[in-house]
């Protein structure tokens, strides 16, 4: 059964981006810092488990901007209500509720996992109780203000820790899982 997976990047301080959607301090190198152990999930490896990325409209505009698209053929669905110019031809926009998102990504993933990408979808898709898994790395920065990751939660959710490990430069990777009820 697919699994429905955010993995992403945060400040020490719960940020996922800084003011106006600002990502430039995940660009590193961070020197002097503890080395890669090499049982952390990477994003190549992860990307190798994943059928089809759900990301909102923020986060597809964010990264059009780069100029690259990142996620190769990867299909890609954009969580909008407006009109959407693809940044690849491997991108759709959909639209609806958060169950009626996921279960379209679950449907275009096929047996592979759904890659949940945006601060906003996040929230809702835990909400809902919709995410089975998450791998946050923590990049060793305060950014005191920006988007934060869980900002806006309404309602406690139970994870059991999986892994940990330090990884790259001075970073920190944190594996959850939904706990079992």
């Amino acid at each position: 059964m697919p699994q429905v997976r955010v993995y992403l990047a945060c400040s020490l301080d719960g940020f996922i981006a800084g003011p106006e959607n600002d990502v430039s301090w995940l660009e590193g190198p961070h020197p002097g810092l503890p080395h890669r152990d090499p049982d952390a999930l990477t994003f190549d490896a992860f990307m190798a488990e994943v059928g089809c990325l759900l990301m909102g409209r923020t986060t597809h505009d964010v990264v059009a901007s780069f100029g690259t698209w990142p996620y190769g053929e990867t299909p890609t669905l954009v969580a909008t209500r407006r009109p959407l110019d693809p940044a690849a031809e491997t991108v759709w926009a959909v639209s609806g509720t958060i169950d009626e998102v996921i279960a379209a990504a679950v449907r275009t993933a096929g047996a592979r996992d759904v890659y949940l990408d945006g601060g906003d979808l996040i929230r809702q898709a835990l909400e809902a109780d919709l995410v089975d898994e998450m791998i946050l790395t923590y990049v060793p920065i305060l950014l005191a203000r920006g988007t934060p990751l869980f900002g806006g939660l309404m309602t406690r959710r139970s994870l059991e820790f999986e892994s940990h490990r330090s990884f790259g430069e001075g970073m920190f990777q944190v594996r959850a899982r939904r706990r079992s009820t």
